[in-house]
């Protein structure tokens, strides 16, 4: 810490109580009172460096005879304050620090103690001080702390507004540039706890710093001067993640709803308190989007709810997750409902006002996707990922999770589904899951209800895995599951005719008329011949799968003439999707081209 020492005379003055004496051979003739501390010294030395002390002690009359008793309980800094005051006075040794020179300045500004009074008097010399502490991150930091003590005078001279401008030129300023002041803090910073060998750093080179080697510092200031701070900043140039980050910082220190294991009570602060910190803190946020992250802002909106916010606060709080969706996790979603009126166990209508937002930030992007594939066509579930299928996905875990909640109504579920369009999901299995969950929690809904539910899907979407429950999912209307049935033949069939496509070039390529493709070296390309053992060890599976395909069907035909249905449902049921005797004995005639007497069997 940087200090400054004034005077040069021993120490002269003893305390007694709540009494501070001057011990010299001349008996005190004036007694100074601030607040319980009274000051017994002497007028010269004090008429020779305050004005005001001048002025008064000139103006001072009793009129019972007693000696000259002066009150100066509004002096900044109080007792300790006019006790480095009079030690000034007297000449006797003092030092200055980041500490008691913003008190002291604005006590010599009270006093008036000028040059008028005496060459290098006590304001010139603080403001000497100030001047150099200032050039100093620490000094500067702790100097604006003080300033807190005696803010309406340290406000009114100037010394808060110097110290912010200060310290955001540091903070703003590149570290690594030759004789930055910030350097040598850093570098102090660094080797503590080091350890050292014969006076020797064992630690190797010191750190670089990083754009956040500020933000703990800051954070120990009152909330209105980091305010300035965070204000001056920006206006500095500072990035707009980087002032993010300190506010993230400064949040998650005194707002320990962000923590979910703490909660509110976990902070010495009151609700109230923390709500009007929580809604400053908003309105600083930069407006870019990503400077802030977005499990930062989902644990802000969920602590806003929790505290009460303003609406204004929450509505802001909302656009910022909207749009940036796509960098959310699922847990950080899951929003316990506050509301008085409370429905559900989570607050769905707050993540579907977030969806939609999300939604209008992208729609030039929805608009320039395609909204209709062709039947048939599945997506690779390899695809790119884009911010809108990062959301599809999300949306489906979400919807898996709240579907088990039977408060949860059927609109308010089909509305937060349909906002994603089809062609974002490349494989529909996540919306599946969360239908199959919310028709186990809610047994009581209607058959037209459930196809409502179902149309949320698209089957030609489902993997095999999940065509092969729903198969077998009796919570799904029949349309649902003669639909799944259809398609994944459809896609059997389509799978067995490649596959005879390539036995048919394979076949052509033993043909000894037929000449195969050579290398340089005259070789037949080893690919081809991969491809071939391939091709041939698979077709069995296939055409398993093909025959089992078709024994559900039957099995399910036989499930439908059991209920009771009519004939004609079947036979109208077969012309649409192809099924009946012609597919059956499709199946019986490659069961009897097979040689495989095993296949034969599982047939």
């Amino acid at each position: 810490m940087t200090t400054m020492k004034l005077g040069f005379k021993a120490e002269a003055f003893k305390l007694e109580g709540q009494t501070w004496i001057c011990m010299t051979d001349l008996a005190s003739d004036v007694v100074i009172k601030v607040g319980e501390m009274s000051f017994h010294l002497h007028k010269f030395p004090l008429i020779n460096r305050s004005g005001l002390l001048q002025k008064m002690i000139n103006e001072f009359h009793s009129d019972d005879g007693k000696g000259c008793i002066l009150q100066l309980h509004d002096i900044p800094g109080g007792s300790k304050s006019f006790e480095l005051v009079a030690k000034f006075c007297y000449d006797v040794k003092i030092e200055l620090n980041a500490l008691n020179v913003v008190s002291l300045r604005c006590a010599a500004e009270h006093l008036c103690m000028t040059e008028d009074y005496g060459e290098g008097n006590l304001i010139v010399q603080t403001e000497n001080f100030l001047n150099e502490v200032l050039n100093n991150w620490n000094d500067a930091i702790k100097v604006l702390q003080m300033c807190d003590n005696v803010f309406p005078h340290a406000e009114d001279l100037q010394i808060v507004a110097r110290c912010i401008k200060s310290l955001a030129k540091k903070a703003c300023a590149d570290p690594t540039l030759f004789g930055w002041p910030m350097l040598g803090y850093y570098n102090t910073k660094s080797l503590e706890g080091t350890v050292l060998w014969n006076g020797i750093s064992a630690s190797g080179k010191s750190q670089s710093p990083t754009a956040d080697w500020w933000y703990k510092d800051a954070s120990f200031l009152k909330f209105s001067i980091y305010k300035r701070l965070i204000l001056a900043m920006q206006a500095e140039g500072m990035k707009p993640e980087i002032v993010a980050g300190s506010l993230m910082h400064y949040a998650r220190k005194y707002l320990p709803g962000l923590i979910r294991h703490l909660g509110i009570s976990g902070s010495s602060t009151s609700e109230s308190e923390q709500r009007i910190l929580l809604e400053e803190i908003v309105e600083l946020l930069p407006m870019e989007k990503g400077a802030s992250s977005t499990k930062f802002l989902l644990g802000m909106l969920r602590t806003a709810m929790i505290l009460q916010a303003s609406p204004a606060c929450r509505e802001i709080l909302e656009k910022k997750v909207g749009a940036q969706l796509d960098a959310a996790a699922l847990e950080d979603l899951l929003i316990p409902n506050m509301g008085y009126s409370v429905e559900t166990l989570y607050d769905v209508d707050c993540v579907q006002r977030i969806l939609d937002q999300f939604m209008l930030v992208n729609q030039a992007t929805v608009e320039a996707s395609p909204e209709i594939v062709d039947e048939g066509q599945l997506l690779s579930s390899s695809a790119e990922l884009t911010p809108i299928t990062m959301v599809a996905k999300l949306v489906d875990g979400y919807l898996a999770e709240v579907a088990s909640d039977v408060n949860l109504k059927l609109p308010k579920f089909q509305t937060i589904a349909a906002v994603i369009p089809d062609y974002a999901r490349h494989s529909d299995d996540g919306i599946y899951r969360a239908i199959d969950i919310y028709l186990k929690a809610h047994p009581w809904l209607t058959d037209s209800e459930r196809e409502q539910l179902c149309r949320l899907m698209n089957c030609q979407k489902l993997s095999l895995e999940a065509c092969m429950h729903a198969a077998q999912n009796e919570r799904l209307p029949l349309r649902v599951i003669v639909q799944v049935l259809f398609f994944e033949q459809l896609r059997l069939r389509t799978t067995v005719a490649s596959w005879f496509f390539i036995s048919d070039n394979i076949d052509n390529s033993r043909d000894p008329h037929i000449q195969l493709p050579k290398n340089n070296d005259g070789f037949i390309h080893s690919e081809i011949m991969q491809e071939t053992e391939q091709a041939s060890s698979s077709m069995d599976e296939v055409r398993l799968r093909v025959c089992e395909l078709e024994k559900e069907c039957s099995s399910l035909r036989q499930e439908v003439e059991k209920l009771g249905k009519a004939k004609s449902v079947w036979n109208f049921f077969s012309k649409k999707f192809g099924f009946g005797v012609r597919s059956q004995q499709h199946c019986d005639a490659k069961q009897v081209s097979m040689d495989d007497s095993h296949f034969m069997k599982s047939c």
